[in-house]
């Protein structure tokens, strides 16, 4: 699944290529794309066309692309405020959004397809497992965001924290949120109520970089701990931002089909039994969550268990 700085080069793109750019023409081509939008497909169909696409944004790894109001300017019984609302997107475990030319052949999983008044690229949605989807939502401002339209977020995801590449993230606070649990580490870093963003791929290179097991008890985290390994998420984040992401297959690309090359710098996650690049000493791999944790048992040594 792409985490978050995969998800970041899909919005920057998007951000340079359909942000300005009115909607002529919505297919939807599988209807189990728009699951989430319950009014259906018809809806979700007539709540874009028309609109111009604003602005993309971004919260941990869901995207949005904000609407212009739908007011009626013509229709004096409207206030002229329109809805707030934008196309919430999730890529899911294989979903591409992708600017593609309008004379190209359809993707074999296109799922949905925006057109443009200006005739120009379009905006497809592809997804082989059809596990993604958009929806059509409302924007609200979340407890504790100011207010105004620059904290607003799509209704269903109000309930996930900022990440760490947030400008907006208070890591005081999620390191007290943390110390407060009675959990283990890497399950905390996973929790999307306490830190958006941070997969697997990630956490388990944080956790390298900060020297912590995933198996940690956070209620044993000291402050100075907890803050390392936020400062090392967002760290391995932007570095592979910088590469375009992680693709360990063809499902992850950018919105030009292009794959991402961070894979080529991980430290521990997919490197079982080859040697740390700190130690030299063997990564290991163990069962997590129906997944892999990858760690060097050296410079990550596993927590004792209490004696019985």
């Amino acid at each position: 699944m792409p985490e978050l700085p995969e998800v970041e080069v899909v919005r920057r793109g998007l951000a340079e290529h359909v942000v300005g750019r009115r909607v002529a023409a919505v297919e939807v081509l599988h209807p189990r794309a728009v699951r989430r939008h319950l009014a259906g497909p018809v809806d979700v169909i007539g709540r874009l066309i028309g609109r111009t696409l604003t602005a993309v944004g971004r919260r941990g790894k869901y995207l949005w692309l904000e609407l212009d109001s739908d007011a009626d300017p013509s229709d004096p019984s409207d206030p002229g405020e329109g809805s707030a609302d934008a196309l919430l997107a999730h890529l899911g475990m294989s979903g591409q959004l992708l600017v593609s030319d309008p004379a190209a052949p359809p993707q074999k999983h296109l799922r949905v397809l925006l057109s443009f008044a200006d005739g120009g690229p379009q905006l497809r949605f592809v997804d082989q497992r059809t596990f993604g989807g958009m929806s059509v939502e409302t924007l609200v401002s979340p407890a504790g965001s100011p207010a105004g339209a620059a904290g607003r977020v799509p209704e269903p995801i109000a309930h996930i924290a900022r990440d760490p590449m947030d400008p907006a993230f208070d890591a005081d606070a999620v390191v007290a949120a943390m110390r407060a649990r009675h959990t283990e580490l890497k399950r905390a870093l996973l929790d999307q109520s306490l830190v958006s963003g941070i997969g697997n791929i990630y956490a388990d290179e944080a956790l390298w970089r900060a020297r912590l097991h995933g198996r940690r008890p956070t209620n044993t985290l000291t402050r100075k701990a907890g803050h390392a390994v936020l400062a090392s998420a967002a760290e391995v984040m932007a570095e592979a931002l910088d590469q375009g992401g992680t693709s360990f297959d063809a499902l992850y690309v950018n919105v030009n089909g292009n794959s991402g090359y961070f894979e080529r710098s991980l430290n521990v996650y997919g490197q079982e039994d080859r040697p740390c690049h700190r130690c030299g000493t063997a990564i290991r791999r163990e069962p997590f969550m129906n997944r892999s944790s990858y760690f060097c048992p050296r410079c990550q040594p596993p927590p004792r268990l209490p004696r019985s």
